[in-house]
């Protein structure tokens, strides 16, 4: 059986365990028609419990209600929902009838007649849905439900609903376009003040009402002292209509035990008539009603006894009490007032299975609800029974299951097993839903006690079917995990493989998932679309974020590996800085896709919120792939540290000739100079451009000895350019190594003075002459911000030529 609920396709498998999928686009149910008036009146004569064979009832009048009648039928046609609330036994359920026949034709969908008999808010939404539309083998998610009972125009007539209050409310609110006419006992929890909700209480028949009632029940006038008894009766039952069509029962019986006076006077007999029952006895009547019935008839109170006040289908009498002529005894339970109407079967009337249970009817419970269960079991699962017809013994199903889990005799766990696994499929195909869960919970308690591991891992996996089908989905997988675990254990791989593919189900159902958006709206909260996020909004959590501590000036370089993956910034101190001192405020290295849309070795803009601008891709998602990010980060980290060092110590040599300038060193003042001295090269040694780390080369601020082809003019005091040759200019050229250490007291160049006298200075630098010889080192047009360091001076003086 394959069942379309929701966005998944069912298939009911009673041997493994039902199987769940996505449903696929050709199984998809188009929009469900309504039914025509035709088709809702042939459901509910379907839907109504059959009539009994055999014993032909009279027909009672519904006395003193015509006022209430009118009264609810005027509410009903002005839109308002009413509530009826009486005592059991107070005639609710006629009346309704009534009211129903009256309504006809107020509504565009007309009547719907539902039972709240062990229902719940959500079996009542399901049970008006398939009351009202077209829709075989199909069951809606909870958002279509909604969607489709709004637009339900109906007057609903729901016979003992059993829940009040918020659950209530909530049920009226889903079907604003319905006008309801509800029956309740006192018992049930009330409406709340704001569900708008008439209330109407029926109180019990006057006096005359009752006597008028007793008699069309007796089928004969009373006498003067039964009409006493009548008025005995009346007030000490408060007017009740049921207990006065069981005390016609008992008159009848009375009668035919001979017990009539005016009979036995009319045959000129002398022996006393049968007193009538006392008044303690007619407020308790069913041993008394029961006692003169047949076999048969006792035996099917016996049962119903035994499943909780339940009756079996007429049909089943038979086989259950091995008389062939059984099904007639319900038409003798009704006549007597013990059974009444419950939905689409019937059930002890009320007070009257406490009544039996002490008239010794409940001696051998657990031994007939056995007998129910075994034979409900082979019925069930026979291949002519139809799943609609399983769901209409739900109810007494269900209480044979919780009977035998409670008798705790040998066998009886078993049965209750045989039986849940057999009613389970067919309540599911029938789209009783309701009862699939009830049986299957009790399946799986009556496995656990017969230590049955297969079927309680069977019972568990189609808790967890049933959970996803209806969006619960930590459920379902614990009840899923539950089932894999235990048919691991049995080496099951079939039923280990169908609940493998339910658990991945779930998986791509769950928030978070990236199948999540496949399902609609309950597959999960994800969004649509990758948009930034807003100015100071949280960064996403699933952004790899990695601290490094932030230093003085940084150096942009590429990114080293996957720029998609990582992006890293590194902070490279200048090889000729002396020193760098690292801050305290730290720098997030966040990755990847916001420094690959900007510019090689420029860092990505950024939102005030810490996100970059442009277009983001989409973060990586699960948490291997976050170590994985992570690790490669801590790996990047730790080589560029090792980069940095070596770029910061590759210019320290221990054995320097006294020609390099070491970049923590300064000018010293001579004695007999104004200004400082500046350390010269040595004459004929050169020093080639040594590049940074990024390829350019690095600048020097230090003064270079002038070349003999030209003189140094006050340009080349203030940086500018003064030499005529082709090299490059102090500012362009690199570092010139020291002529001699700074720490010697009276240093002397090596090479002579110029002894040209410098040019005039001028306004504005010579314009360098070409030449046809080229730089052997070519400077790029980028010069690194990081080529010098400030140099911290002794004294406030200028610099002068050595003499």
């Amino acid at each position: 059986m394959r069942i379309v609920a929701g966005d998944h396709l069912l298939t009911v498998n009673p041997v493994d365990g039902s199987e769940i999928e996505p449903c696929p686009p050709g199984e998809r149910r188009a929009r469900p028609e309504r039914r025509d008036p035709d088709e809702r009146a042939e459901l509910r004569r379907a839907a109504a419990a059959p009539r009994p064979s055999g014993t032909v009832l009279p027909e009672l009048p519904m006395l003193e209600r015509d006022e209430e009648r009118e009264r609810l039928a005027r509410l009903l046609a002005r839109g308002r929902s009413v509530r009826v609330t009486g005592p059991s036994g107070s005639g609710r359920s006629t009346l309704l009838d009534a009211v129903a026949s009256d309504c006809e034709r107020l509504a565009p969908d007309g009547v719907v007649r539902l039972t709240g008999y062990h229902r719940t808010p959500t079996d009542l939404l399901h049970d008006l849905y398939a009351a009202v539309f077209s829709a075989p083998l199909y069951r809606p998610d909870r958002a279509e439900l909604l969607e489709s009972v709004q637009e339900v125009g109906a007057v609903v007539v729901l016979d003992d609903i059993e829940f009040g209050g918020a659950a209530l409310d909530e049920f009226l609110d889903a079907t604003p376009e319905c006008a309801f006419l509800i029956s309740a006992t006192p018992d049930v929890p009330a409406p709340s003040a704001d569900s708008h909700l008439e209330e109407v209480f029926l109180s019990g028949l006057s006096r005359t009402a009752g006597l008028d009632l007793l008699e069309r029940a007796a089928r004969r006038p009373l006498t003067e002292d039964e009409a006493s008894w009548a008025a005995d009766l009346w007030f000490e039952s408060e007017g009740l209509p049921l207990r006065f069509v069981q005390a016609g029962a008992l008159l009848r019986q009375r009668e035919a035990l001979g017990g009539d006076a005016s009979a036995r006077e009319a045959d000129g007999g002398s022996e006393a008539p049968l007193p009538l029952p006392s008044i303690a006895e007619a407020a308790s009547p069913a041993a008394l009603l029961a006692g003169p019935l047949g076999e048969a008839a006792q035996d099917a109170l016996r049962f119903a006894v035994a499943l909780g006040g339940e009756c079996p289908h007429q049909a089943h009498l038979p086989a259950l009490s091995t008389d062939t002529h059984a099904e007639a005894a319900l038409g003798e339970l009704l006549g007597c007032g013990l059974v009444t109407p419950a939905g689409s079967h019937y059930r002890l009337a009320a007070r009257v299975t406490a009544q039996l249970a002490e008239a010794g009817y409940a001696d051998e419970d657990a031994g007939r609800a056995y007998t129910v269960a075994r034979h409900y079991a082979w019925w069930a699962g026979h291949p002519s029974v139809a799943p609609e017809r399983v769901a209409a013994e739900a109810d007494a199903i269900l209480a044979a299951l919780t009977a035998l889990i409670g008798s705790r005799e040998a066998g009886h766990a078993d049965a209750a097993v045989l039986l849940a696994r057999a009613a389970a499929p067919a309540f599911a195909a029938a789209l009783h839903w309701g009862a699939w869960e009830r049986t299957v919970r009790h399946g799986q308690e009556a496995a656990r006690l017969a230590g049955q591991v297969a079927d309680e891992a069977y019972f568990h996996h189609e808790l967890g079917v049933l959970a996803l089908c209806t969006g619960n989905l930590d459920r379902a997988r614990a009840e899923l995990e539950a089932s894999i675990g235990l048919r691991g254990v049995l080496a099951d791989k079939r039923g280990t493989v169908a609940g493998r593919r339910a658990l991945a189900l779930v998986a791509d159902r769950s928030p978070g998932s990236a199948m999540a958006g496949a399902f609609g709206a309950s597959g999960g909260n994800r969004k649509g679309g990758d948009e930034p996020s807003a100015a100071g909004a949280a960064p996403d959590d699933t952004a790899t974020t990695i601290v490094t501590p932030k230093v003085a000036a940084t150096t942009p370089m590429a990114a080293l590996g996957d720029p998609a993956t990582t992006a890293v910034t590194a902070a490279v101190p200048a090889a000729s800085r002396p020193a760098v001192t690292a801050s305290t405020a730290p720098t997030a290295l966040v990755g990847a896709s916001a420094a690959a849309s900007g510019p090689p070795g420029r860092p990505a803009a950024r939102r005030p919120g810490g996100k970059p601008r442009g277009p983001r891709r989409p973060a990586m998602r699960g948490t291997r792939r976050n170590v994985v990010a992570a690790a490669a980060g801590v790996l990047l980290v730790a080589v560029l540290g090792t980069v940095v060092t070596l770029g910061a110590t590759s210019g320290d040599d221990s054995h320097n000739p006294a020609d390099k300038v070491k970049p923590g060193r300064s000018a010293s003042q001579r004695d007999d100079d104004k200004g400082l001295t500046a350390d010269e090269p040595t004459s004929g040694t050169s020093q080639a451009p040594q590049p940074g780390l990024s390829g350019t080369p690095l600048t020097s601020t230090s003064p270079t000895a002038p070349s003999d082809s030209a003189s140094p003019s006050d340009a080349t005091e203030s940086g500018g350019p003064s030499s005529t040759s082709g090299t490059p200019s102090d500012t362009e050229r690199p570092p010139s190594p020291p002529s001699s250490d700074p720490t010697t007291s009276d240093p002397r160049p090596t090479t002579k003075p110029p002894t040209s006298k410098p040019p005039t200075p001028t306004g504005e630098p010579t314009k360098p002459t070409p030449t046809t010889s080229s730089p052997t080192t070519t400077p790029t047009d980028e010069t690194s911000t990081t080529a010098s360091a400030p140099t911290t001076h002794t004294a406030p003086s200028t610099a002068s030529p050595v003499a």
